[in-house]
């Protein structure tokens, strides 16, 4: 396959798509995401997000109004836990190591392997992340790629895997990471059970489902549920399945939550340098 794909509206827009990795994700060269896209050329953007999992959109600055607006192009955007809010815009988070002084706090956020809302009755299908400030080095956003952790199975690994179903809890989940979820929260975000191996509405291929937020396997001791998702995930984060996105000034990545995780690497100086991105999420379907 060649290195370089034109893709052109039927309206006549022309950009760029070239894979970045043989694992998934591919750069987007020559669309502005602050002007409405054409039909042809969404639909376009669309199949290459589907194809390649990740899409890096170079050279963007937008706005939080204009980032709304790109991504309710492909949806309906998704809310945040009931005290993860995006200050003056709710329906946009600010991703950020900055403190209350608005310094650099030496803290950073999603480090752990997680699949974004996975403890909705819908997750996520897919999150918008918009670079504002970075570090001048490190601070990447890595991925493994689900489908193929999937497929890299023997037969009798994936027939055990048919059929179990996983429990997804916020509440959870932060007490895996030594936090608290509030009452607020777990009211908002009580328990999912979503299937361990999903199939995707789009490609029609299975894949894992599973990450930070899912907790352990419905109907079995939880020690024992845990442990094979920790398997797992060990198996799905191997090298070989992993893309590590090394942020430029001026990207907006796109990824689909469906089949992949994702964690952010905190291999910078977070007490020194700042790191703010602007995240919008979109609403995707029940898992089957």
């Amino acid at each position: 396959m060649s290195m370089a794909m034109e893709a052109r509206s039927a309206a006549g827009r022309e950009f760029a798509v070239r894979p970045l990795s043989p694992a998934m994700a591919a750069e987007v060269v020559g669309l502005d995401l602050r002007e409405k896209l054409e039909a042809a050329t969404r639909q376009a953007v669309y199949d290459a997000f589907v194809r390649y999992q990740v899409l890096a959109f170079r050279d963007q600055s937008l706005t939080k109004p204009e980032q709304i607006a790109f991504t309710e192009q492909f949806g309906t955007l998704e809310r945040h836990v009931a005290t993860n809010r995006g200050g003056d815009i709710p329906l946009l988070h600010v991703v950020s190591n900055l403190n209350a002084e608005g310094k650099p706090s030496g803290k950073v956020k999603s480090t752990t392997w997680h699949s974004d809302k996975s403890f909705r009755p819908e997750p996520s299908m897919a999150t918008i992340l918009h670079a504002v400030v970075m570090p001048p080095d490190g601070g990447d956003t890595c991925f493994a790629n689900m489908y193929a952790a999937y497929d890299a199975l023997d037969d009798a690994e994936k027939a055990a895997l048919d059929g179990l179903r996983v429990i997804h809890s916020w509440e959870l989940s932060q007490q895996k990471s030594g936090m608290r979820a509030t009452e607020d929260e777990i009211r908002d975000a009580p328990p999912m059970r979503h299937p361990l191996v999903r199939v995707h509405p789009d490609s029609g291929r299975r894949c894992l489902f599973m990450g930070q937020h899912a907790s352990h396997i419905d109907g079995w001791p939880m020690a024992d549920g845990r442990a094979l998702l920790a398997k797992l995930e060990a198996h799905a984060t191997q090298e070989r399945f992993v893309y590590r996105h090394k942020w430029q000034a001026g990207d907006m990545l796109m990824w689909d939550n469906r089949c992949l995780l994702h964690r952010a690497d905190p291999n910078f100086d977070a007490a020194l340098y700042p790191r703010v991105l602007h995240r919008t999420c979109l609403r995707g379907t029940a898992p089957g």
